[in-house]
């Protein structure tokens, strides 16, 4: 991955800029190693801008708080529901042992 410059010297050092960050790396080909990196620079957002990915956190935030409200309702529901019918069984054996003991008890009589 030599290249010749204009002197036909060879070149053992690149630059490469990151297409995504514009982050730039100079890497020595000899070594395979970087050598020297620089943050890309940023792009400075506009007080508007700024204010509007804001004002979308803080709805997003809304309703994900919502979305986990609904959900624990739900969740609590199911589980009422599981209790009563655990209670419903429970009373069910409850019953069916009473039989037991009064028919137990006819027959030793």
């Amino acid at each position: 991955m030599e290249e010749k410059t204009k002197t036909g010297k060879k070149e053992k050092v690149f630059e490469l800029i990151c297409p995504q960050c514009g982050a730039r790396l100079w890497v020595d080909s000899d070594l395979k190693t970087i050598i020297q990196s620089q943050k890309g620079e940023r792009k400075k957002a506009s007080f508007d801008d700024l204010l509007l990915k804001e004002k979308k956190k803080s709805e997003e935030l809304g309703q994900k708080f919502e979305s986990t409200v609904e959900l624990r309702k739900k969740k609590l529901e199911q589980a009422e529901q599981e209790f009563n019918k655990a209670l419903s069984h429970l009373d069910e054996l409850g019953e069916e042992d009473k039989d037991q003991d009064g028919l137990e008890g006819e027959e030793k009589i």
